[in-house]
């Protein structure tokens, strides 16, 4: 079993940033791996499962809450600004760098569904990291609403969104939503039932809260991580994909590898977006550890 640390470091603005440190057996330096989650989401929904592994197999592993979430810290709470949170991800890879555990020139990233655009964007940004590891990511929130969206309900929702623009004016705090609701009359960004499932998890009290700001919505909608996947090049690149993926949209994902230049690979895995977190996780796990190992490898 590896070792597991509670750690803290200091982002943009002062906001203390919070999650765990994976230590795996014997001597280092080793190679290391950055994780977060995805959209609304904090380190306890499932990837304690993913972290472990990558550590069991020779990784050092940093997991850390996004600001607003969980244990980190940030106002307003429950606030998802994609750009915000790959600000304070390049930080979470110069805190890794730090450590005197981790090999600071073999470094790469995990990211899933919100935080798989992360990746892709931090893999095209950031050439600290030697590989990026994308599972079921956003590709484009514009396209994504289309499919989520229905045509005859755009208008209530830019209606909310402009409330909400108006309320901040007056100095009102973000209005927020549920993450999940399968109660028509409340609302929320997910009515699914495998998403209800996921995010309601059992976690640590006080760990999440079924809430996110209007605002979040908004921004994911302008939301385009898959525009920067043909720049990840020469970083290597795995997208790991679902083949039914309602949420982030499997035909926009394979559409987005076509568009990404070598080195590449792609892991078709059946089933939905939250599949591979659970009944996919072996194989999801797996292909992740195997690209680590090659593209982190001392040779690589």
């Amino acid at each position: 079993m590896a070792e597991r640390t509670d750690i803290a470091f200091t982002a943009e603005g002062g906001v203390t940033l919070r999650g765990w440190l994976f230590l795996p057996d014997g001597p280092g330096p080793h190679p290391a791996v950055t994780m977060a989650h995805g959209y609304a989401g904090v380190k306890e929904h499932g990837l304690e499962r993913f972290a472990e592994t990558f550590a069991e197999n020779g990784f050092v592993v940093l997991v850390h809450d996004h600001r607003g979430f969980g244990a980190s810290g940030g106002l307003p709470r429950n606030d998802v600004d994609p750009w915000q949170q790959i600000a304070d991800w390049r930080r979470a890879i110069s805190f890794l760098e730090s450590r005197p555990e981790a090999d600071a020139d073999r470094i790469g990233v995990w990211g899933t569904s919100y935080a798989g655009g992360h990746a892709i964007v931090l893999g095209a940004t950031d050439r600290r990291l030697r590989c990026v590891v994308a599972q079921v990511p956003t590709i484009s929130g514009y396209e994504q609403g289309l499919r989520r969206v229905p045509p005859d309900a755009v208008a209530a929702l830019e209606e909310v969104f402009a409330e909400d623009e108006r309320a901040r004016f007056r100095g009102e705090p973000p209005r927020t939503q549920a993450v999940v609701s399968n109660n028509p009359s409340v609302p929320a960004s997910y009515r699914a039932r495998d998403a209800i499932d996921f995010y309601q998890q059992p976690t640590p009290p006080g760990a999440w809260e079924n809430q996110v700001t209007v605002r979040s919505t908004r921004a994911a909608r302008m939301y385009e991580p898959g525009a920067w996947i043909s720049r990840v090049s020469p970083t290597p690149l795995l997208l790991v994909v679902a083949d039914h993926d309602t949420v982030t949209v499997t035909d926009l994902a394979l559409a987005a590898y076509e568009r990404a230049l070598e080195p590449k690979k792609l892991v078709l895995l059946p089933g939905g977006h939250f599949d591979p977190y659970l009944s996919g996780f072996k194989e999801s796990s797996g292909a992740a550890v195997a690209w680590f190992r090659h593209q982190l490898s001392p040779n690589s």
